[in-house]
């Protein structure tokens, strides 16, 4: 089969037709020819207003809840979705039921993403049904397809299993996921604790419950060495402190979530409970920290944190409301917002080399993996933008740059 796509400006840094306006052949599911005007007939031309194409972005963190929890979001309209939002590769949370703690799991969605143009990529559960107790089998996983080990918004509270776990995977070069929580501080808060949690009423989850259990996985990694990603710090002390890891030569990540870059502890006066996430939104100064990290390679790559919940999950008072809210849809038009366009392309793909995938290249005879998009358009994110099964989206009424016209992966294509 053969994909033609007309008329595309191409944002690659590192490759030979960065910023040029060309035409790109698809030809079996492999970049076949790169040009001006192709006199070439094809199965398929895809051609839009301002067409930019740029290696098919990454997301570390996505939840969609099948299988068990279908409610939430299912498989196919999870992948539809991630398609449409210009993510060809998504690392899915084992947030579902059975968790992802066995190998016939993780194969059952490495096989789910074959006929969309978006690839599943398993996070196992690091410890058995994620209940913190026993460690999952770690090198079995991986051979099946995981690509990290790490308890969905759990902290690994006992530190002796993380420090066998980063042990134990270096023989695999295994990468394991620490949720930066001690729960023991603010464990039953539902905010940032500070001024705004006070005047509320809110209990807090103070920023010191994340840096110091980040303290703890750094102190545990010089220990043994190894590989740990942090999922989704939130506080200027976490950036600090991951800062200074880097700079001794300890092999460690983390991402940022989208909205911690968006909001801040703020956005919680009227009590939307779509503002109610894990981690909490922050301070101004935590964000522009946060900020800072992402442009000084501090923090390595950017999430949606997506986390599609039913209305019963969040039409609850504030107290009693879920953590989490959608995102996928929302991160290319609003990131643009915050960053340059080529920085904006890098966040979205440069994760992969964390979690030890293969990087795409544009150039003849590579596999096609591309976002489709333009940097045109300026406006908000409305409840029309929403793909996914639920709508608990903190990203409502938010200014937007640019938009997304879809993705393409091999011969799968899919465009809004």
């Amino acid at each position: 089969m053969k994909i033609l796509l007309k008329n595309v400006t191409i944002i690659d840094p590192k490759g030979a037709f960065h910023l040029q306006e060309v035409d790109v052949l698809v030809q079996d599911g492999r970049i076949a020819e790169i040009g001006k005007k192709l006199a070439v007939t094809a199965d398929h031309i895809i051609q839009k207003n301002n067409l930019h194409l740029s290696v098919g972005w990454f997301d570390s963190s996505v939840c969609f809840g099948e299988p068990g929890y279908e409610e939430r979001e299912t498989l196919e309209n999870g992948l539809k979705t991630a398609g449409k939002s210009g993510f060809t590769d998504i690392a899915l949370a084992p947030e579902t039921s059975p968790t992802v703690d066995h190998q016939a799991a993780v194969v059952q969605l490495k096989n789910h993403g074959y006929s969309f143009p978006t690839r599943i990529h398993p996070v196992a559960a690091f410890t058995k049904g994620q209940a913190g107790q026993s460690m999952t089998e770690l090198y079995d996983l991986q051979n099946k397809g995981a690509i990290a080990f790490g308890d969905f918004l759990r902290p690994i509270e006992n530190p002796e299993l993380l420090k066998i776990g980063l042990q134990y995977a270096q023989g695999f070069n295994g990468l394991i996921l620490s949720t930066p929580f001690e729960s023991r501080i603010g464990g039953h808060g539902v905010a940032h604790e500070g001024t705004v949690s006070t005047q509320l009423g809110l209990a807090g989850i103070p920023s010191l419950s994340e840096s110091v259990h980040l303290q703890r996985d750094i102190h545990l990694l010089r220990y043994t060495g190894g590989k740990l990603h942090i999922p989704c710090i939130s506080s200027a002390a976490s950036v600090a402190l991951i800062r200074a890891a880097k700079k001794e030569g300890l092999n460690i990540s983390c991402s940022v979530p989208l909205a911690n870059l968006c909001y801040t502890e703020e956005a919680l006066f009227g009590f939307d409970t779509n503002t109610k996430l894990f981690p909490p939104l922050r301070t101004k100064s935590d964000q522009e920290a946060l900020k800072e990290g992402l442009l000084d390679g501090t923090i390595d790559l950017v999430t949606s944190h997506h986390q599609p919940l039913n209305i019963e999950l969040k039409h609850l008072e504030f107290e009693h409301a879920a953590f989490g809210t959608i995102g996928l849809e929302a991160v290319f038009s609003v990131l643009n917002t915050l960053f340059p366009l080529e920085k904006v392309i890098q966040l979205l793909s440069q994760g992969r080399s964390v979690f030890g995938l293969d990087t795409p290249k544009i150039a003849v005879g590579e596999e096609a993996c591309f976002s489709l998009f333009t940097p045109d358009g300026s406006g908000s994110f409305e409840s029309s933008d929403l793909l996914s099964s639920n709508k608990n989206c903190v990203f409502l009424g938010h200014a937007t740059q640019g938009k997304v016209y879809g993705s393409l992966l091999g011969e799968e294509f899919i465009l809004k």
